[in-house]
């Protein structure tokens, strides 16, 4: 099975890679944006499988750094400031700014209380968002220009390309970053915080670093989500969208690095293959998604590991 993972993960990135290739021969502008939001909600979803699959760390509040990334493209577009990496910079610089407090107090904190801090400070960020009238609002924000790039501005094909290419390398890192010591002291931390600490290992600094890349990746999704759809809205950042990345990495397999991908892959294609065919999709989708992960504990991307390998499973924070 270890054989079959690399060659099947190969296999579905390369996919991604031929829809600009059948978007430009059949003209099918749509397949763009649909595999685009896919690999928008994969490159979140790797984010918190980071935090949640191999640091424990319960998070209702990842859907707040997705919606500062867009918002902060969104806002400087507004003021007139167009610099794609000006959007790129500012997206990082502000979600780190929330990040690391934020997870510098939550983490000191166990079980119920760091998903209630998470959860709070993300419907603080949601309601001050909404009543920003000058920028939209509870309607949102359309984006008056996409980041500019120079002649790439504007361009689909090229937008969707570096979003897929982001992807890979981010579920490359990742998976070179959990085979590493670092990585190592990150499961154990999971599996144990208070054993780590008795060796002389803090846990804290490893565990904040790791929360705090995962919100970066958030906030680098919803930089491309803002500039593949041209819209941001307060609505990015409920915590229904927090849950939803949750049930992707769970669906797919939590603790894998490929898993968030295939999971979000599987439900946002179910999901549309369902609308096409009756508007009540989601009394038939959720019912499913349940069953899915109840019966399958290690997820899709797990049905493929060996039988004596385990699948991390959350704990702890």
């Amino acid at each position: 099975m270890k054989k079959i993972r690399p060659l099947l993960a190969i296999l579905v990135m390369a996919a991604f890679l031929l829809v600009p290739v059948y978007a430009w021969i059949t003209k099918d502008v749509y397949a763009l944006t649909l595999f685009g939001r896919i690999l928008v909600f994969s490159l979140a979803a790797l984010g918190l499988n980071l935090a949640l699959g191999f640091g424990g760390m319960v998070s209702l509040g990842h859907a707040m750094y997705i919606g500062l990334g867009a918002y902060s493209v969104g806002i400087l577009s507004a003021l007139g400031f167009h610099a794609g990496w000006l959007h790129l910079l500012v997206a990082l610089g502000v979600t780190a700014v929330v990040a690391l407090p934020l997870g510098w107090v939550a983490l000191r904190t166990q079980g119920i209380a760091f998903i209630m801090i998470t959860l709070a400070i993300a419907q603080l960020f949601y309601f001050v968002f909404v009543g920003l009238k000058g920028f939209g609002g509870d309607d949102g924000l359309r984006l008056e220009r996409a980041s500019d790039f120079g002649f790439l501005t504007g361009n689909t094909y090229a937008l969707y390309l570096s979003l897929a290419a982001c992807v890979i390398a981010t579920a490359f890192l990742i998976s070179r970053l959990v085979a590493s010591r670092f990585g190592l002291v990150l499961r154990a931390s999971q599996a144990s915080e208070r054993r780590v600490n008795a060796v002389g290992t803090s846990s804290l600094p490893y565990r904040l670093l790791v929360y705090v890349i995962s919100a970066e990746l958030c906030a680098l999704a919803g930089y491309f989500l803002v500039n593949l759809t041209g819209f941001v809205s307060p609505a990015y950042m409920a915590w229904m969208v927090s849950g939803e990345l949750i049930v992707m990495v769970l669906l797919g397999g939590l603790g894998t690095v490929f898993g968030p991908i295939v999971g979000v892959s599987a439900l946002l294609l179910v999901e549309e293959f369902l609308k096409l065919y009756t508007e009540h999709w989601p009394l038939i989708l959720g019912p499913a998604i349940v069953l899915m992960v109840v019966f399958l504990k290690r997820g899709l991307w797990g049905l493929l590991s060996d039988k004596g390998e385990s699948v991390p499973a959350s704990g702890g924070h």
